[in-house]
């Protein structure tokens, strides 16, 4: 597969990387399978985070035996201080089974209160400065869920790589955050290119995306089969066609009624609802295993159960969603998925 420069770390990576968030949903023979496939097409480039569950560890086991320096692989901790910081980077280390990371990412920074918390005295930027000079860190990076966010940390200079999401649907990068990127020579990873499993038609979105040459798409991964196919659309780099685009805008118009961007303009809510994660629930159901959506998404949707539908985050809400009728779409959603409880027990069991 082709390789091209990833910004001004100088990293040569494939068009493609692999995401790894659903591999935590099957075994580890299988999962070390996945990463093994991958690099067999010519993906060099990994991304997971310590809070993927067990997905480290299946990289681990998928990449022993690979030369290292073949490999680019990022991970990601949530940590805001210096001391959690370095715990999760020498967790991360040892899972992966490797002395260093190419690229370490600072995991969701999305609000003020999260990027202040890291650049304070003792922050996790200490951590990360520190973990530069001793070899553990090559490149610095960050994730985000808030373009306004992102565009004032990508303007820091203190990191090299920024991790969005964009797809054919979520495209608000776009406009700001991918030209910044490109003007800062920064790299950019492409989150969620198929809305975190929403958008079926791998096609589609890979001719979208693959007209940005300076982004790499991170599809997250479960079967062979799904990689395999995006593998060969990235080697055939077939261009977007007049039928394509006019797919896309049907595509936004149906889906701008439903789709909920994070931006979180419908915040706060009386009733403590945190909107954002509620709408989010499909998403969540098709990367996660139920009990780490439960893990991450359970007490949100509790909370999204007690909407009055009041409408006044309607009123906030620049993409004019119908709120309250989506809570209570993805809560039903939800409560179908989820396993009952005696039978959780008894997979935890197992």
């Amino acid at each position: 597969m082709e390789k091209v420069r990833f910004g001004k770390t100088e990293l040569m990576v494939s068009k493609i990387a692999l995401g790894g968030i659903p591999v935590m949903r099957v075994s580890m023979s299988d999962g070390a399978a996945l990463v093994r496939e991958s690099v067999k097409l010519g993906i060099n480039f990994i991304d997971t985070a310590n809070a993927y569950g067990d997905s480290e560890e299946k990289v681990g086991e998928g990449i022993k035996g690979i030369p290292r320096e073949s490999l680019v692989i990022t991970t990601k901790t949530q940590a805001k201080d210096k001391k959690t910081f370095m715990e999760h980077l020498d967790l991360s280390l040892r899972r992966m089974g490797t002395d260093y990371v190419d690229i370490y990412q600072l995991h969701n920074i999305s609000s003020q209160e999260k990027c202040d918390a890291i650049f304070s005295p003792g922050g996790a930027m200490e951590g990360m400065e520190e973990a530069i000079k001793a070899g553990k860190i090559r490149f610095p990076g960050f994730s985000s869920h808030k373009i306004p966010v992102a565009l004032e940390l990508m303007k820091t200079g203190r990191f090299d790589v920024v991790q969005l999401p964009f797809n054919y649907i979520d495209f608000d990068a776009e406009n700001e955050a991918i030209p910044l990127a490109k003007k800062l020579d920064m790299g950019f990873i492409s989150m969620k290119p198929m809305g975190g499993g929403l958008l079926h038609n791998a096609e589609l979105s890979f001719r979208y995306l693959l007209q940005f040459d300076s982004i790499i798409p991170d599809p997250g991964i479960e079967k062979i089969e799904e990689i395999r196919e995006i593998a060969e659309i990235a080697e055939r780099k077939p261009s977007l066609t007049e039928d394509d685009r006019r797919e896309i805008e049907r595509l936004r118009k149906e889906f701008g009624s439903s789709w909920c961007h994070r931006c979180d303009y419908c915040q706060p809510c009386p009733q403590g609802i945190i909107i954002s994660s509620v709408l989010t629930v499909k998403s969540s159901l098709l990367r996660f295993t139920p009990e780490k959506s439960k893990f991450l998404f359970g007490d949100a949707v509790e909370k999204g159960k007690t909407c009055l539908e009041c409408g006044e985050c309607v009123k906030r809400c620049p993409y004019q969603l119908e709120i309250p009728r989506l809570i209570k779409e993805n809560v039903s959603i939800w409560d179908a998925a989820m396993p009952p409880a005696s039978q959780a027990a008894k997979e935890r069991s197992l």
